[in-house]
């Protein structure tokens, strides 16, 4: 036979619930109170004034306790976050970045969904901090790691490999539809000049497309989107 409502409340429960009901609250404390000092090993018998004010204060204490225990997972939690992030621009660091590769290498192998890898490079930045200070230079960073994070989906992952490197992990995107994207990124950054001043800064990006393997290692796939990006800057050169 089949039971569709068997019962799930505990027999403390049930009783502080009734007394409740039948007495007040009050009645039900002092049920709660004898219930946790059964739990430390008192009866009610042992259950003086002065043993129910020292409980009291040591359940406030675990309370504390239990307060202070979350205060700190939340800074420990705000702490990993920062270290995450690029020192200079709003985007992950290259040790995050890769973990994130990692991940999404890991859940493509699992789950046979496509991901794809843009590394891009900024062409002639040398110039730029020659030219207009690194002043200059830091502020065109920040705008290309904005430009890139705000035209790419929430799923998707922007990180600064160092340098004027950046790199996009597109998830759920294959090989075809991760060029179109790099396209339009590309012409994201290139859309505008960065004005620091009175000085308006130009833009120019390259960038190479790899769809990552599936367990790929996250070092291989960038250097495979990296070589891409090199490929491409050659062939413009030759044309």
């Amino acid at each position: 036979m089949k039971i569709t409502s068997a019962r799930t409340e505990s027999f403390s429960a049930i009783r502080r619930r009734a007394l409740t009901e039948a007495a007040g609250p009050a009645v039900a404390r002092a049920v709660v109170a004898a219930d946790k000092a059964g739990f430390l090993g008192l009866s009610e018998v042992d259950l003086t004034p002065q043993v129910q004010t020292a409980l009291k204060t040591l359940m406030g204490e675990i309370d504390d306790l239990r307060n202070e225990v979350g205060r700190l997972k939340y800074k420990l939690n705000e702490a990993q976050g920062l270290a995450d992030l690029d020192v200079l621009a709003p985007v992950l660091n290259r040790r995050a970045f890769l973990r994130e590769i990692r991940r999404v290498a890991a859940f493509a192998q699992r789950y046979g969904s496509p991901a794809s890898l843009v590394f891009f490079d900024l062409d002639g930045f040398k110039a730029v901090n020659d030219r207009f200070g690194h002043a200059a230079g830091d502020a065109a960073l920040r705008a290309v790691a904005e430009r890139l994070q705000g035209h790419v989906r929430e799923t998707d992952v922007v990180g600064r490999l160092g340098g004027d490197e950046f790199a996009v992990l597109l998830v759920q995107a294959d090989q075809r539809t991760a060029q179109a994207k790099a396209e339009a990124l590309a012409a994201a950054v290139r859309d505008a000049p960065v004005q620091v001043g009175e000085w308006s800064v130009p833009l120019r990006i390259s960038f190479g497309v790899r769809e990552i393997e599936p367990g790929a290692d996250p070092e291989a796939a960038l250097a495979q989107a990296d070589a891409a990006m090199l490929l491409k800057k050659r062939v413009r050169k030759e044309a």
